[in-house]
């Protein structure tokens, strides 16, 4: 977790990021955070087929779009799915201890 929460700071040092989290001995599931300024998008891929995103946390309005980095490219979220950056990280954190996603929230398969 030491090194994960290391790169977390970093990457929010520079105002953006992502970064996956799963078990070291399973392929699934895969959390993802993706974040920009104070605003976060939280996915949940199950497994090859399926991906789901976390209802978002009223932060921003539904009609309001907020864009975060997914891999390489700037992504559009509205704000049915946008979460507070440090409620998000929490998240994470949580599933890094449990490896369970289902109690971290409301998720929207895609």
């Amino acid at each position: 977790m030491k090194g994960l929460s290391d790169r977390f700071n970093d990457l929010r040092s520079r105002g953006q990021g992502y970064v996956e989290v799963r078990s070291p001995d399973r392929e699934f599931p895969v959390l993802t955070l993706a974040f920009r300024d104070d605003h976060a998008v939280v996915h949940l891929m199950s497994d090859t087929e399926r991906v789901s995103l976390l209802v978002g946390d009223g932060t921003v309005s539904s009609g309001t779009e907020v864009d975060v980095p997914i891999m390489d490219d700037l992504a559009a979220f509205t704000g049915d799915f946008v979460l507070d950056v440090d409620r998000a990280w929490d998240l994470v954190h949580d599933f890094t201890q449990t490896r369970a996603a289902g109690p971290l929230g409301e998720w929207c398969e895609m």
